[in-house]
C-alpha cells in the first residue's frame, strides 16, 4: 500500500510537469490550438494567481499558503487522520496538484495553464488543477457522506449488547 501512496504523487506531479513542459515548448509559440473550435482548445497562459487568477501577483503569499497546505496534508497522512484508503488517495491527489503548481511558482514565478474549455467560458487550467479539484471534491464526499456512515456503524456495533466484541453473537 505504501508503494501506491508514493506512486500517486510521483505520477501526478510528473504528468503535470510533462504537460506543462509541452505547453511551454510547443504551445507557447502558437498561442492556441483548437481541438474542437469554440468548445475546447489548448491555449498557453501564464497565471500569476491561484484559482480563477485570485491573488494575482502575490507569489510569496501563494507559496506560503501552499507550504502550509502541504505540511497539513503530510501531517494528516502521517498521523493517520484519514483512516481509509479512499480518504488517503484524496489527500494524495490534493498533494500532487499542490506540488505541481508550487514547482511552477518556485521555478517560473507563475503557473502554466493550457486546458481551455471555451463552451462555458471556463478559466484556463492545467493537470495540477484537475488533481486538486478531483481530490478536494472526493474528500468532501468522503467527509460529508461516507465517514459519518462509517462512524455510525462503528458506534452501533460498540453499543450492541448482543455483540461480544469478537464478531460472534452471545
Amino acid at each position: 500500500m505504501l508503494l501506491l501512496y508514493l506512486l500517486i504523487p510521483v505520477i501526478g506531479v510528473a504528468l503535470d510537469q510533462l504537460t506543462k513542459h509541452w505547453a511551454s515548448t510547443q504551445l507557447q509559440p502558437v498561442g492556441t490550438i483548437p481541438l474542437w473550435k469554440d468548445v475546447f482548445h489548448f491555449t498557453y497562459c501564464e497565471n500569476t494567481g491561484a484559482a480563477f487568477s485570485m491573488l494575482s501577483d502575490r507569489r510569496w503569499l501563494l507559496l506560503l499558503i501552499t507550504a502550509v497546505l502541504l505540511c497539513v496534508i503530510l501531517y494528516a497522512l502521517i498521523r493517520d487522520w484519514v483512516p481509509t484508503v479512499f480518504g488517503r488517495v484524496c489527500l494524495l491527489l490534493i498533494l500532487s496538484g499542490a506540488i505541481g503548481n508550487l514547482l511552477d511558482r518556485v521555478i517560473h514565478g507563475y503557473v502554466v495553464d493550457f486546458l481551455d474549455f471555451r463552451l462555458i467560458r471556463f478559466p484556463i487550467f492545467n493537470v495540477a488543477d484537475i488533481l486538486l479539484n478531483v481530490g478536494v471534491f472526493a474528500l468532501l464526499i468522503y467527509l460529508l457522506l461516507i465517514e459519518p456512515k462509517q462512524k455510525k456503524k462503528e458506534n452501533d456495533r460498540e453499543n450492541d449488547p448482543a455483540d461480544s466484541g469478537d464478531g460472534r453473537r452471545e
